[in-house]
């Protein structure tokens, strides 16, 4: 739990406010992306983000914040800068899009 403590976090609206600025990691599975996501947030369930090749920063967002801390924990120790979603996508107000991209 220290790890937790040492990852950044900002809210939902504080992510709409960045707009297309930011990068977004959306690491549920891929129905529950499919199902609704943030416009322009890339698909990298839990279970594969070690495989993430890219550059930090990143902005991670699950379903709770639960599961996109553990990302951001784990991408941490990769060596790429990670934010926290706090409340993942039952905070998020802004727009949804559904389907695979």
């Amino acid at each position: 739990m220290f790890l937790f403590n040492k990852i950044p976090s900002i809210t939902g609206a504080e992510l709409q406010q960045l707009g297309s600025k930011a990068t977004i990691l959306d690491v549920r599975e891929p129905n529950e992306f499919e199902s609704g996501h943030i416009p322009g947030s890339k698909n990298i369930p839990l279970g594969v983000i070690q495989t993430y090749k890219g550059k930090g920063p990143v902005h991670v967002i699950c379903q709770s914040g639960m599961r996109s801390k553990n990302a951001a924990t784990r991408l941490k120790k990769m060596d790429i800068e990670a934010i926290n979603v706090k409340g993942g996508m039952m905070l998020w107000q802004g727009p949804i899009k559904t389907g695979k991209k």
